[in-house]
This record gives structure tokens, C-alpha cells and sequence, in this order.
């Protein structure tokens, strides 16, 4: 063998060596930091899931997950996390906000709620409502971002500021406009009044700013490839002269420039909620297990990459997949069940590499098949139910069932005003339909509102089975109430009148 090629094999095997090195280094990385940095949201909307013990037991030995966000703050489920290290987000719900503002108030909730349970407990931030812009509700957003001010002037009295950070979630309800992604900015009067102090703070407390996209919710038969990480022609931007090959670039880096809009694109953007849901109704595009673990693979590859988007290139973001249990009394259509990445046996709906591989390789033989859309139809009610779905003829729309209960209705409210705050803008105090002030009469409002948004589709008006498209139309309805209204005041003036004009022939008299 001549010197020379022997060297050159000698040089090709130490090459060959060193990129299996480094091949084997960028795995071992990258395993870690989707242990770091890829989290769930712990959705607790059902009657049927583990103790949050089992639960937190389960992410520590069994998944690569170490981080949770939670949509409270249960004691239960904060001691059922103790001694597991995993990073906790807590949520104070939306009707706290305002009376967060206080001082004293936030103190007190920071010493019942957060002190007992840490350091065994690793919490790491505590979010400030959910979605507060999307409300519609003028007390909740002038109140939050001085709730979050409070909140951290809490936690700096009993140095806890270093550890817990303060934020607070947002839909892309947010933005006005979108499209192309370098055209983003913030909905006027939130931009300056409210997002503005809302970002400034975020900066000077090393907070992130955190937001909800979901390419799900804004994809459609012409889009689904471009929502899934498919192979498919991009997005040109002619004003930044970017191309996007997926949604959730556009949706991230359409808030990227409205931030910087506003001289805030330094501040941190973290994912809050994504995902796809496995099931759906009949006729919904993408909506089966395939398409969700598809998702939720890619994404995790994608926010892990490095890649970053193209208006943020070479960036990671903290991302939390939406969700980890499938909610059997989320409101709403169908899918809104059927998120999560695990049954409530803990049994994984699909596979995207959240199992550590030994618990993958034991599942692999009774790994469950993939279900398929069904289609859901309502139930027989009072009254008579129209065909599903747009085509049928005639005006449609949605109300509550009769034997539909306050409490199920108050969570469509709360999810059909979570989405977009122009559903529900109307039923808001001082809206043009703010009376009859019930929650029947809200829900009747806010459904019908959604099913008619999203183009009249049966399952559109499902809401866990509380709802039915009908062809009485909810403004009459509410006519007859004005008009019972009108009459009632007036019997009550004539009967005054009635009552003073006898007191007068009274007094005549005597």
C-alpha cells in the first residue's frame, strides 16, 4: 500500500470518527434541550385523570418533559410536583386581576398560594390571567398590567424575584394586521396603552412575552401544507423579500414586528400554547392523529433547531404543546377534546419523542391506533334540529339547548370570548346586546356568534353536546324580551299614575 493512500484512509477513518462524535455530541444536545426547553400545558377540564402526583411522577420518569404549565394554582397539584424539579408556570385566573393591583391583596396570595410550596416545588413563573385582551372586558385590561407590577413588587419583598418570573399569555387577537409577517402590529389603543407599559416591563424584569399561536386554528384545505411543516411552495413576503415555508413562522414573526414597531423586538417571545388535535368532526381537514403527531414532531424539531424564523434567525423558543391530557368537558366543537399528547390512562395517543426510549420501545408493541374522525350529532332536544353544515337552506342559528346548565354554558362563554374578543364584544357591560345580563342569554349569543364565524358547520354548534342549530333567530328572542321589558315598566307607570291621580281625587275630597 502506497503512503499515500494509506494516509488518506487513516485521514477519512478520524474524520468518520469525529463526525460520529459530533453527531453523537448535537443529539445528546439537542435531547437536552428539549428536555429544557419543550414543556405542556396541564389541562385539568375532565373528570377522568390521574391524581397530579401520579401525573408529575409520570412526566419525571417516563418523558423527556420538565416543564408544566398549569391554568392555576392548585395546592394539590403544586404538592403533587414537590421534590420532581420540574420547572412550574402557575395562573391566576382573569377575576383576580383587578384585585392583584392591591398590594396587600398580592402579598397575601403570594404568601397562601406560592410560599408553602417552594422550594420543594420548583416554580419558576406565575402568569397573570389568560388571553386578558381577547375578554373584551375593560376592568381586566386596565388592571393587568399594573397587576403584574404588583405582583412583582410581591415577590421582590420576599426575594423570590430572581426565581419567579411575572407574564401573562395572548392570543394573536392582538395583532391588527398579519399578513405579510413584516406587517405586524398591535390592535390600536391595546398597541400604545396597554402592550406598550405591558412590554416595558417585561424588559425591565427579564420577563418573556408570551403568546398562543396555533396553525390549526388559521389553516384550511389550500393551507394545511404550509401549517404541517410539508414540503410546499412558501409564503413570499415582498416587504422583508422573505419566503415562509410554514404558518407558525408567519404568526411568530408577524408578532416579532409588531413588537419592534413599537422598539421592543429585544424582549423574549415564548410559545405558550400550540398544538393539533387527533380527532375532529366529520369533514374537518387534517384533524386525525396522523396530521397531530405530524404537528407537534415538526414543531418540536422546528423551535429546537436554531433555525429560529426569518425575520428571528438562529434563535430556540420555549414552547409549550397544548396539551398533555385529552379534556372530556372542554366545551366546544369536538377537537377541542381531543389535544393532548396522552390519554387520561397516560397511554400516548401518538408517538413524537416525548417517551424516553425505553418507555417508547415498551409501548411500541401496544401503541394505540389512530382514530378517525367522527362525527358527532346532537341529541334530540325541545326543539327540532336543522340539517348541519352550511349547505342546508334557510337562515341557521345556534343556542343553547333547554336542559343545557349555567355552568357548562358560562365555559362556552368563556372559550368563544377566549378566541377572539369580537365574538363577544356586544355582551360585554354596555354592549348593545349586554341585556337580558344572563348566562343563557350570553351563551346564546356567544355560540351563535362562533358558529356563524366559522361558516355554519354542525359541529360547530356541538359544545360538548349543549348546543342546537335551529332556525329561531336569537334577535327575535331577544325583541320579545324588550318588548316584555317595555310592557312591564309600562303597567307599573300607568298603575303610578293611576295610584296618583286616586290620591289626588283624595285630597279633593277631604
Amino acid at each position: 500500500m502506497e503512503k499515500n493512500t494509506a494516509t488518506a484512509i487513516v485521514t477519512a477513518n478520524i474524520a468518520s470518527i469525529v463526525s460520529g462524535i459530533v453527531a453523537l455530541l448535537l443529539a445528546s444536545t439537542l435531547v437536552q434541550g428539549m428536555a429544557g426547553t419543550i414543556g405542556v400545558n396541564y389541562g385539568t377540564v375532565a373528570n377522568n385523570l390521574p391524581p397530579p402526583s401520579q401525573v408529575a411522577r409520570f412526566l419525571l420518569e417516563s418523558t423527556i418533559i420538565d416543564r408544566v404549565r398549569l391554568f392555576d394554582s392548585d395546592p394539590q397539584t403544586l404538592q403533587g410536583f414537590a421534590h420532581t424539579g420540574i420547572a412550574i408556570t402557575v395562573t391566576i385566573p382573569n377575576d383576580q386581576i383587578p384585585l392583584l393591583t392591591n398590594l396587600t391583596f398580592a402579598q397575601q396570595w403570594l404568601n397562601t398560594t406560592i410560599n408553602p410550596h417552594i422550594p420543594s416545588t420548583n416554580v419558576v413563573r406565575i402568569l397573570v390571567g389568560n388571553e386578558v385582551l381577547a375578554t373584551a372586558n375593560k376592568l381586566l385590561i386596565s388592571s393587568l398590567v399594573p397587576a403584574m407590577q404588583t405582583l412583582y413588587k410581591a415577590l421582590v419583598s420576599e426575594s423570590l424575584n430572581h426565581q419567579i418570573s411575572v407574564s401573562t399569555p395572548h392570543s394573536l387577537g392582538i395583532l391588527a394586521a398579519s399578513t405579510p409577517p413584516s406587517a405586524g402590529k398591535f390592535r390600536q389603543g391595546y398597541d400604545t396603552h396597554i402592550l406598550k407599559p405591558l412590554l416595558s416591563f417585561l424588559r425591565s424584569t427579564n420577563s418573556p412575552f408570551m403568546i398562543n399561536p396555533y396553525p390549526f386554528f388559521g389553516c384550511s384545505a389550500e393551507t394545511l401544507d404550509y401549517a404541517l411543516f410539508r414540503p410546499n411552495p412558501g409564503v413570499f413576503d415582498e416587504m422583508s423579500k422573505r419566503t415562509y415555508t410554514n404558518m407558525l413562522d408567519g404568526q411568530l414573526d408577524a408578532v416579532f414586528s409588531a413588537m419592534k414597531l413599537l422598539g421592543f423586538d429585544d424582549v423574549e417571545i415564548v410559545i405558550a400554547e400550540t398544538g393539533w388535535p387527533s380527532v375532529g368532526d366529520l369533514g374537518q381537514v387534517g384533524v386525525d392523529a396522523e396530521s397531530a403527531a405530524e404537528f407537534n414532531g415538526k414543531l418540536m424539531q422546528h423551535v429546537m433547531s436554531g433555525v429560529g424564523t426569518p425575520l428571528m434567525p438562529n434563535r430556540t423558543f420555549e414552547t409549550y404543546i397544548f396539551a398533555l391530557f385529552n379534556e372530556d368537558l372542554k366545551p366546544g366543537p369536538t377537537c377541542e377534546r381531543h389535544f393532548g399528547l396522552f390519554e387520561p390512562d397516560m397511554k400516548p395517543v401518538y408517538n413524537i419523542g416525548i417517551l424516553k426510549h425505553t418507555v417508547a420501545a415498551a409501548a411500541e408493541s401496544t401503541f394505540p391506533s389512530y382514530p378517525t374522525p367522527v362525527s358527532t350529532p346532537p341529541a334530540a332536544p325541545a326543539m327540532s334540529p336543522l340539517p348541519a353544515g352550511g349547505g342546508a337552506k334557510g337562515k341557521q342559528w345556534c343556542l343553547p339547548k333547554p336542559e343545557a346548565d349555567d355552568d357548562a354554558l358560562q365555559r362556552n362563554i368563556d372559550y368563544v370570548c377566549g378566541l377572539d374578543s369580537e365574538y363577544c364584544g356586544a355582551i360585554q357591560e354596555g354592549g348593545v346586546c349586554f341585556n337580558p345580563n344572563t348566562v343563557r342569554a350570553h351563551a346564546s349569543y356567544a355560540m351563535n356568534s362562533y358558529y356563524q364565524a366559522l361558516g355554519r358547520n354542525g359541529y360547530d354548534c356541538n359544545f360538548a353536546e349543549t348546543g342546537i342549530i335551529t332556525n329561531v333567530n336569537p334577535s327575535m328572542l331577544r325583541l320579545l324580551f324588550a318588548l316584555q321589558f317595555r310592557s312591564f315598566w309600562l303597567m307599573i307607570l300607568n298603575s303610578n299614575i293611576r295610584r296618583r291621580i286616586d290620591q289626588s281625587l283624595i285630597e279633593s275630597i277631604e
